[in-house]
């Protein structure tokens, strides 16, 4: 039977939790040499690099999330244990860790996890943005539950996670409200060499708006592209340029960025995707994703 050196492991977890060796060794009462050292022990012992240097600075592995994760897990049980033998409360909240992709519109994220009511049951939820690609090969190695995206898993990844249609979306362009009384007459022709703000060309939503301005034989003068969704809208917010939102919340768009619509891109479709590990949705927190985006936002 293999062994687990849990002083080891407490050694790694307080060094990620802190941020650096320097201040888990005042944490620890420890030197710094011979922290450095129990961990270089527990790599070994692993087999596997938990940190590496990025300037002055330590940052986890891939693997160094997952051994976090799990050692998270082990110390939060073990403190729950000592309340329970001392006679103190102790119920902990499920969790639920959901990836959530850059070019995903935030709002749509915000909509969709508000609407699931996982407060309501008591779900304690984390959130970790990412591009797409690095989220699916931490939702491979058990980091997250769930990533949210905006396009499905690619067919040439080679890892066993499944997509769930969430819903679909019409989109819309926004523009400052300087912009959008000199654009609106006339949609979509108008939008001959406008300024126009695009996602990066990794996307999903990037390659749908081309092929819609091909087909309207419109040119638009592209000012920026910006994989953030949410800097996106805020270079719109100033008037840099016209973006898309998906049509369904609209609103909150107008309402949150002062921005104006011009028109629906009609044909253009967004979709959204619950990406997890398994081939039917078993977890109580993604069941109430997906039920929400069924039931209350993609209705």
């Amino acid at each position: 039977m293999e062994w687990l050196n849990y002083h080891h492991l407490l050694y790694f977890y307080t060094v990620a939790r802190e941020g650096s060796v320097a201040r888990a060794s005042q944490v620890l009462r420890l030197a710094q040499p011979t922290l450095s050292g129990q961990i270089r022990k527990l790599e070994q012992a692993l087999d596997e690099k938990l940190f590496e240097r990025r300037g002055r600075g330590l940052v986890m592995t891939e693997m160094g999330r997952v051994v976090y994760r799990y050692a998270d897990e082990i110390f939060s049980l073990g403190g729950e244990m000592l309340d329970t033998l001392r006679g103190r409360p102790t119920r902990r909240p499920p969790r639920l860790v959901v990836g959530v992709a850059e070019s995903l519109p935030k709002l749509v994220a915000h909509r969709l996890l508000a609407a699931s009511r996982l407060s309501e049951q008591g779900v304690q939820l984390i959130l970790r943005e990412g591009k797409t690609e690095d989220l699916i090969a931490a939702l491979a190695a058990q980091t997250f539950d769930l990533v949210i995206a905006d396009s499905p898993l690619p067919p040439h990844v080679k890892l066993r996670a499944f997509n769930h249609p969430l819903g679909e979306s019409s989109v819309t362009l926004f523009a400052a409200p300087g912009l959008a009384r000199r654009y609106r007459p006339r949609f979509p022709r108008s939008l001959e060499g406008a300024p126009m703000l695009l996602p990066t060309d990794n996307t999903a939503m990037r390659r749908a708006l081309e092929q819609w301005f091909q087909q309207q034989e419109i040119r638009p003068r592209l000012v920026a592209e910006i994989e953030d969704s949410a800097l996106l809208k805020v270079f719109g917010e100033h008037g840099a340029g016209i973006f898309a939102a998906p049509t369904v919340v609209a609103a909150d768009v107008k309402r949150q960025y002062g921005v104006r619509a011009l028109g629906v891109a009609k044909g253009v479709r967004e979709r959204f995707y619950a990406i997890t590990v398994e081939r039917r949705i078993t977890n109580p927190g993604t069941a109430a994703i997906a039920a929400a985006a069924r039931e209350r936002l993609f209705h």
